[in-house]
């Protein structure tokens, strides 16, 4: 008898065990979401920084032939 009301146990735990199947896939995604954007946004900031400190380069060297 216990072995049939262990398994009666684990085939349905009031609801919360279904939950997990829901929540465990999105808190997944939405942590991969989060991450994508925050390396995302780190490489815009990187790129955008490059190209003004290459537009800040160019009109120096600009105004030094000019001179």
């Amino acid at each position: 008898m216990p072995v049939r009301s262990a398994v009666r146990i684990f085939a349905h735990q009031g609801g919360w065990d279904e939950f997990l199947w829901i929540a465990g896939p999105l808190l997944i995604v939405g942590g991969l979401l989060w991450l994508a954007n925050k390396r995302a946004n780190a490489l815009n900031e990187s790129t955008l920084k490059d190209v003004l400190n290459e537009a800040s380069g160019n009109d120096q060297s600009s105004s030094d032939r000019s001179s």
